[in-house]
């Protein structure tokens, strides 16, 4: 196998990533000669990794933290989508060229459509000011949602999360006024990395308790966590991270492969991957 065919999830650390167990089996379902390996990359690195795939030497990559924005930075072209997010999850080597695009967008949405959420009727509420909540509100937004309410524990951050899209549809708040704005929310995200590690909660619990009976939580993060089971005791639906990185996965297998995912391939894996780490 040639070293241009290959490609890599960029990020630090990487080693954590359930993607090379769902990539791999769906390359390899279609017969495509394709590696999917994990590239640590320190940020005085990147410059070198991005140069290796202008010059071909593989087929694309994945991006993840801490350097989607810095890549964005670095493409020569992007989606209008990352764009708006201002962070790229996915390079495209193109003539020379990087095109970068932001498949999150993508992966978050679909398990909402899944559930028939109607989004010109949602009000939503987003935990987190940074750029995985600034994602999650470009992918808001594109889909149609009523109203987003940015919460914070900082309220300068959600302001200017909430000034920088430019939409009148999303407002700002500090987390201590989640509970009264759940009433009207029929979804709430935690954007944030409260719940990676511990036991902590990104908001006073009790906001579950008045969100309507079919409001959903969903978490970013692809495993239980304490928002989650918070969420669950209080009669709401639940959605962990998971159907997103697989969902954005296959959109980002698309564009480096010119073919359509193989969604159940990808699904079946990644949840025998999430498993096997108990």
């Amino acid at each position: 196998m040639s070293d241009s065919r290959r490609i890599g999830l960029i990020g630090d650390p990487v080693e954590h990533s359930l993607s090379p167990f769902f990539q791999q089996p769906a390359l390899d379902s279609l017969g495509l000669d394709i590696r999917y390996e994990l590239w640590p990359t320190p940020l005085a690195a990147l410059p070198g990794r991005l140069d290796d795939l202008r010059a071909g030497r593989a087929l694309g990559a994945n991006v993840t933290v801490p350097h989607k924005e810095a890549v964005f930075a670095a493409m020569d072209d992007v989606s209008d989508l990352a764009l708006r997010a201002g962070a790229v999850n996915t390079i495209v080597p193109r003539n020379g060229r990087l095109f970068g695009d932001n498949t999150d967008i993508h992966g978050f949405v679909v398990p909402l459509r899944e559930r028939e959420v109607r989004f010109e009727e949602l009000d939503a509420i987003v935990l987190g000011a940074g750029g995985a909540a600034r994602g999650i509100v470009v992918a808001l937004l594109n889909a149609g949602v009523r109203r987003i309410h940015v919460l914070n524990r900082t309220i300068a951050r959600a302001e200017h999360l909430a000034a920088a899209l430019g939409d009148d549809r999303v407002r700002s708040a500090t987390s201590n006024q989640a509970q009264a704005l759940a009433s009207d929310a029929g979804l709430i995200v935690n954007a944030t990395s409260i719940g990676w590690q511990g036991h902590d909660l990104p908001l006073d619990p009790a906001a579950f308790g008045v969100m309507p009976p079919a409001a959903i939580a969903y978490d970013l993060t692809y495993r239980e966590t304490p928002y989650l089971r918070a969420a669950r005791a209080a009669g709401l639906a639940t959605i962990d991270g998971l159907p997103m990185l697989v969902h954005q996965g296959a959109r980002s297998f698309e564009l480096w492969t010119g073919q359509p995912a193989p969604i159940d391939i990808m699904w079946s894996a990644a949840l025998a991957a999430r498993a096997a780490r108990g």
